[in-house]
This record gives C-alpha cells, sequence and structure tokens, in this order.
C-alpha cells in the first residue's frame, strides 16, 4: 500500500506508518534541515517546500502513478496555535486566528486534491479542549464540504491518546483524527500498555503491559564523543539535588527541599529529571536551558537517547546542529504510537496483517533497572532563595496572570524558557 506525507518533519510519523507495511513514496517539509535528516535516511521523493505551493501535479510527478493509488495520507499541520504550553503563557491562543493555521486548511486541500482511502491527522490535545475548539469544528466543516464537492464519504473518528498507553517510554498526549474515503468508521486500537502504580481502575481493565520505561529505552546508550550536554544557565547547578521523576517542586514549601520556589510558579518541565522506572515526560522541541525533561546523570539527553524516547528506528540518522535537532526531535511523532494507528487503518483496508504480532518498533523491557542516583545538597549559590515564596493563585495561566488578569511580565520566568510546543 502506498502513502504520502505532509509536514513530515524528521519522519517521526512515517517510520511508523513504513513498520505498518505501507510505502511512503512522497514526503513534504519546508525545512531545510528536516529535508536534509529525510534525504540522510535514504528518502527518495523529498519535496523542500512551503505546504502553501505543493500542487496536485507535483504530487503526480513524484508518485509516478495515479493518485487513485494513493492508500493513505498522513500529516500534523504544525500545532502552535493550539499549544498548551500557549494557553499557560499567556492564558490564550490565536487558534484559528493565528497565520500558522493556515495549514490545518492546506492539508484539507491536499486531501481533496488527491482523495486517499483513508488519512491520518494529528495534532496537539489543545486543537479540542471545551471552549476553545474552533480548530477542531473547523476540520469537520471542511471534511463536510469536501465530501459535498466530491462525493466522497470520509467519515472522521477522533481520539487523544497518550503515547505511553501504546508501548512508547514517554507520556504524550496528542489528538489524531482517522477518516476512511468509503465512510467506514474507524475503530481505534485499545491500549496495550498501562500504569504500574496501583490504580484501582486497572482491576477492570482488560490485561494490560507495564508501561515502558526510560531505562528500557536509554540505559543502554552513552552520548557520543564531543557532544555537550551539560546544563548551564542560571539553575543549571541546582539540578543535582533533585531526586529522580522530580521537578522544581521538590524546592517548594510543599516538596521535600528547600523553599527556592513558590507552588506552581513554574512551567511544569522546569528543571524536571527522569526516572529511570516511569516513563519520559513530553519531549520538547524548544527548551531553555532548564527545561527538561533531563537525564538522571543530571544532563541533557542527547539526540540519540531523545530518539529513543520516540521510538524511532535504531538506524535513525539526524542533520543539522544541536539546537535544529531538538527541535526536529521534539516536534516528531512517537513512531511506534504511529504503526499502532497505521496497523489499524491497514487491516480495515484490507491488508493480511495479524492482530497478535508486535509491533516493529516495540521497546524491549530490561530485565531489571538500576536503583535511583543520590541527590546533592544545594549549592550555597541558591541559599539567599530560600524562604516563603507565594502559590500561584490558581487560574490555570501562567506566572503572569492573577485574578485572571495580566499584572506585567511573568516575574519568575528568568532563566527559563516558556516556547511555545
Amino acid at each position: 500500500m502506498q502513502a504520502i506525507s505532509l509536514f513530515s518533519g524528521c519522519g517521526g510519523l512515517d517510520y511508523g506508518v513504513e513498520a505498518a507495511g505501507f510505502r511512503v513514496v512522497l514526503q513534504t517539509d519546508f525545512d531545510r534541515h528536516s529535508c536534509d535528516t529525510l534525504r540522510a535516511n535514504g528518502s527518495q521523493q523529498v519535496l523542500e517546500v512551503d505546504i502553501a505551493n505543493v500542487s496536485t501535479a507535483d504530487i503526480k510527478r513524484a508518485v509516478g502513478s495515479k493518485l487513485s493509488s494513493i492508500d493513505l495520507l498522513v500529516g500534523g499541520p504544525p500545532c502552535q496555535p493550539f499549544s498548551k504550553s500557549g494557553y499557560w503563557v499567556n492564558g490564550d491562543t490565536q487558534r484559528l486566528k493565528d497565520a500558522r493555521a493556515s495549514t490545518l486548511t492546506e492539508y484539507l486541500r491536499i486531501v481533496e486534491e488527491v482523495r486517499p482511502k483513508a488519512f491520518l491527522l494529528e495534532n496537539v490535545q489543545g486543537i479540542n479542549y471545551n471552549g476553545k475548539e474552533e480548530g477542531f469544528r473547523f476540520l469537520l466543516a471542511k471534511i463536510a464540504e469536501i465530501n459535498s464537492r466530491t462525493g466522497a464519504n470520509y467519515t472522521p473518528s477522533w481520539q487523544v491518546l497518550n503515547a505511553a498507553d501504546y508501548g512508547v517510554p514517554q507520556q504524550r498526549y496528542r489528538f489524531f483524527l482517522v477518516a476512511f474515503r468509503d465512510g467506514t468508521k474507524f475503530r481505534f486500537p485499545d491500549p496495550t500498555h498501562r500504569s504500574e502504580d496501583g490504580d484501582a481502575r486497572a482491576l477492570f481493565d482488560e490485561p494490560r503491559l507495564p508501561y515502558a520505561r526510560a531505562w528500557d529505552a536509554i540505559g543502554h546508550l552513552r552520548p557520543a564523543a564531543g557532544e555537550i550536554l551539560g546544563v548551564g544557565g542560571q539553575w543549571g547547578e541546582l539540578l543535582p539535588s533533585i531526586p529522580e521523576g522530580h521537578n522544581y517542586l521538590w524546592h517548594t514549601d510543599r516538596g521535600g527541599g528547600l523553599a527556592l520556589f513558590g507552588w506552581r510558579t513554574r512551567f511544569w518541565c522546569f528543571l524536571l529529571k527522569l526516572a529511570k522506572q516511569l516513563p519520559s515526560w513530553t519531549l520538547q522541541a524548544q527548551p531553555g536551558s532548564a527545561i527538561g525533561p533531563f537525564h538522571w546523570e543530571n544532563r541533557r539527553l542527547s539526540w540519540r537517547e531523545m530518539a529513543a524516547l520516540q521510538t524511532f528506528p535504531e538506524r535513525f540518522v539526524i542533520s543539522g546542529p544541536r539546537v535544529e535537532i531538538q527541535r526536529q526531535i521534539g516536534n516528531a511523532v512517537p513512531s511506534l504510537l504511529t504503526e499502532v494507528l497505521s496497523r489499524s487503518i491497514a487491516r480495515q483496508l484490507g491488508a493480511a496483517l495479524k492482530a497478535d504480532d508486535p509491533p516493529v518498533l516495540s521497546v524491549r523491557r530490561a530485565t531489571s533497572v538500576p536503583a535511583p542516583e543520590p541527590i546533592l545538597p544545594v549549592p550555597e549559590k541558591y541559599h539567599h532563595f530560600i524562604g516563603q515564596h507565594a502559590a500561584h493563585p490558581g487560574t490555570g495561566k501562567g506566572p503572569a496572570y492573577s485574578n485572571g488578569k495580566l499584572q506585567g511580565p511573568p516575574a519568575e520566568a528568568n532563566g527559563m524558557s516558556l516556547h511555545i510546543l
């Protein structure tokens, strides 16, 4: 079966699609570094162009066959207009008023022109937040218009999935929409993994495997020679005093450390450290110097470790400087999650896949996990921060907000960068 990929990035979606048995015959992205990465991994048909300039003729030339032969179209239009981080920093986002939201229109334009047997669209879960779902309603309306104009019967199914529930060693929530041209309703696969935290609800669930852990994915990896992974900035030397699996909240009046910060006055990923026994938290595309998740060895993750947490194939290589590598991998969709979804799509398209065959990109579980790393004392340079710090007022927005109103620049944002994901 043949697939084409839009907004391909460094290929996170595409590796999963290929692992499920599809052949990705065309990839598109406007970013030079991402396209270089795709080519470095053997991609033959890469259109390095803005999606607005991709025409049906371009696709026909690249595919080399009739567009009716395309079984699956996949893509994750840029998610900044609907990002959870954007809500936290500013209390809201522009959503459809953001010029970058035009990528949704372009994605659906190509769906209409190509009319694949099925398409998969990925985005952040914020696209479907209650009361802020203009982007989601826009998608449904546009799909209905495509059906009306073309006689297709695309019937969308959607769900927010946590990648960890499907064996990815990372807690990462993403919105997925799948539609078949013939009106078939897509059946999302049931979760295969669950937390081992003793949740009573698990007693009533179907039997599931335990979550894949960070150690399973990266415990065997070591940074390459020459990789500079130290944590600098104002807060880098504080990281060794935070236990595995904790963040800056350890050093609040409700944590186990010193009262250096106010409760919930920082973004969750501030000084966030991986725990060997748990899945990773969501990898960031543009982290500031103090934004994790960081390795339990009190350093940044190597690119190979980030790729493993995103379940890229072991053969994967990447192109670009460190900041571009972080952006490419941090923006990607975990390939194992895409493989699970694509296998379900393939079966519903008639492919003879055995339901009990394990995914190709599954993470092998380690037989044992080492004890947590010891924590070190807080360096004296931070002792002058010890004292009473007000907790966040609870508006659900960033530290610049109090009682629902903007009070001025975020006073506690020094030393961190609150980039939109």
